[in-house]
């Protein structure tokens, strides 16, 4: 089974693109997405991040996310402590998923692949660029925040041209028809690799 991650900075359109892929047939599994459902979920996940941020961790029994967001915005180390509980358990998560998909390949939405040096663990990678101001658009009426919020996580994300440098495969995602097209191609790229694997 060929595993192909799917990347991009906040605001370039993952999601979308993803749908693409999942339109033609294929299987995606959005790590985000299950690291959330996982924190909500997990008693071990919970007892330990209350262990390190305390009883606001949780509001009601759910996920205080804007509690946390502010504990480790700026504060790598605590960061680093939650990835360390979190990220194991959505990889055996994601094993356990992988096994019941019957697929030419997937695909595994990450927003950090590059930063966290996981590559190792992709056959491919694609990454979603963006103009910057569509971004800082698009991120702020989703999350109803400011352009210098979203502005700073821009900043403390690796740069497009790293990424570029680092991925198999580009989608530009400024307009949906000419993204569509990419994503399209990009597909049928990689259904040939799958056949002389």
């Amino acid at each position: 089974m060929i595993i192909v991650g799917l990347t991009g900075g906040i605001g370039s359109g993952k999601t979308t693109i993803g749908k693409y892929f999942e339109s033609y047939g294929i299987p995606i599994y959005i790590a985000d997405k299950e690291a959330k459902a996982l924190m909500n979920r997990s008693k071990v996940i919970k007892r330990k991040l209350i262990q390190i941020f305390g009883e606001s961790a949780y509001k009601n029994g759910r996920l205080n996310r804007p509690y946390l967001a502010s504990k480790i915005f700026n504060n790598k180390s605590l960061l680093a402590e939650m990835n360390a509980i979190v990220h194991p358990k959505v990889a055996s998560h994601f094993k356990r998923w992988l096994k019941r998909q019957d697929a030419p390949y997937i695909i595994k939405e990450a927003a950090i692949i590059f930063e966290n040096n996981l590559e190792y663990q992709y056959d491919y990678i694609i990454t979603v660029i963006t103009d910057e101001d569509l971004r800082i658009e698009r991120v702020m009426q989703r999350d109803d925040v400011t352009a210098e919020k979203v502005q700073s996580i821009i900043r403390n994300q690796l740069p497009d041209k790293e990424k570029i440098e680092k991925s198999d495969f580009v989608i530009e995602n400024n307009d949906l028809e000419t993204s569509a097209k990419q994503a399209f191609k990009i597909h049928q790229e990689i259904l040939e690799k799958s056949k002389q694997s």
